[in-house]
C-alpha cells in the first residue's frame, strides 16, 4: 500500500482529489483554511449526501447517506499514510514548499461525514492514532477538524463523536451559508428551519470548539442581497446574544470548480465584499477567518 502513495500527483490550492493517493477513505490536500496538508478522511465514497449544495466540488452526488465503512481498513490506510507522510519524502515530492506542514486531520470528503453509522467508532480510531503517531504531543497540536453542514448533531452517536473530538485538540465547522429559508433551500437544497440550526449549533458548541463556515459566491454576478446579508448578521447576533461560546466565524470563497448544474452560474466574490462583511461580524464580537 505505502508504495501506491508515492504518485506523480502535485498536490495543490485548487485541487482536492479524493482519489490523489489511491485509496479508499485517506485523501490528502493543500488547505487554504488549514494553512498546510490536511490529510482528509472520506466517510462518503459512495457520493452521497443529505444536502445539495450548488458549489459543491463532488461529482456524481446523490442524495443519502454513507454506506458501511470499513474501519478497519480506514485505520490501516490512516497510520499507512501517516507514515508516508511524516517519515517518508512525500511532502519535497508532492507538495509545495510554503505548504509543507501537516494542519489537521478533517472528518470532510463527499458527503455529510456524521451520516456514517460508525462515526462515533471513526472518531475513537483516529484519536488511537493520533496518540500513536505522537500528533497531540507537539508543541502545536494536530488538529482534528470536523467539517459538517450539522444536520444530524442531535443524534446521540454523533453526540458522542463529537464530544470525543474535544479530547483530540477538536473542532467542528459548521456550515451555514445564508439566513433565510428561500435561501438556504436555492443554495444548500435543505429545507432546515433556522430554530434547528440555532439548536444544533448549540448541541455543537456545548461539547466541542465550533465555528460557523460560510461560503460566499455570486449566482448570474449578483451578490447576496442586503436583506440577505442584514437576516445573516441578525443571526450571529442572535447567536452572540445567547452566549453559546461559539468560537467564531470562517469566510471563504469558492476556489475549486463546482460540479453540480448550477456551476456556471457562480463566480467569486470581490475582495471588497469579503472585508465589509468581516467588519460587520467583527464588530459583533466574533473573530472571523478569512479565505478569499
Amino acid at each position: 500500500m505505502l508504495e501506491s502513495m508515492e504518485t506523480g500527483v502535485r498536490l495543490q490550492i485548487n485541487e482536492h482529489s479524493r482519489d490523489a493517493v489511491g485509496l479508499t477513505y485517506i485523501y490528502p490536500v493543500v488547505s487554504r483554511r488549514a494553512a498546510g496538508v490536511s490529510v482528509g478522511i472520506n466517510l462518503n465514497p459512495n457520493n452521497a449526501c443529505n444536502w445539495r449544495c450548488i458549489y459543491c466540488q463532488v461529482s456524481g452526488l446523490q442524495r443519502g447517506r454513507a454506506p458501511a465503512i470499513d474501519v478497519a481498513l480506514l485505520e490501516r490506510e490512516l497510520r499507512d499514510f501517516l507514515e508516508v507522510l511524516l517519515e517518508g519524502a512525500f511532502m519535497e515530492r508532492h507538495v509545495p514548499v510554503e505548504s509543507r506542514r501537516i494542519s489537521d486531520i478533517a472528518l470532510s470528503g463527499n458527503g455529510e461525514p456524521t451520516s456514517a453509522r460508525e462515526f462515533e467508532v471513526v472518531v475513537s480510531v483516529i484519536g488511537r492514532v493520533m496518540r500513536d503517531f505522537g500528533l497531540l504531543d507537539r508543541a502545536e497540536p494536530i488538529k482534528l477538524v470536523l467539517i459538517t453542514n450539522g444536520s444530524l448533531v442531535n443524534r446521540p452517536e454523533v453526540r458522542r463523536g463529537i464530544q470525543r473530538m474535544a479530547e483530540l485538540n477538536g473542532e467542528v465547522w459548521f456550515k451555514f451559508d445564508r439566513a433565510s429559508d428561500s435561501s438556504r433551500r436555492a443554495v444548500n437544497g435543505t429545507s432546515a428551519g433556522l430554530e434547528g440550526v440555532v439548536t444544533r449549533l448549540e448541541i455543537s458548541a456545548s461539547l466541542c470548539a465550533t465555528w460557523i463556515q460560510t461560503c460566499l459566491f455570486q449566482v448570474d454576478g449578483q451578490l447576496p442581497d442586503a436583506s440577505e446579508r442584514a437576516s445573516y448578521l441578525r443571526f450571529l447576533q442572535r447567536l452572540k446574544e445567547r452566549d453559546i461560546g461559539l468560537k467564531g466565524v470562517l469566510l471563504y470563497g469558492i476556489a475549486r470548480p463546482s460540479m453540480q448544474p448550477e456551476a456556471p452560474r457562480l463566480s467569486r466574490v470581490p475582495q471588497g465584499y469579503f472585508e465589509s462583511l468581516t467588519g460587520d461580524i467583527e464588530a459583533l464580537g466574533l473573530p472571523v477567518r478569512l479565505h478569499p
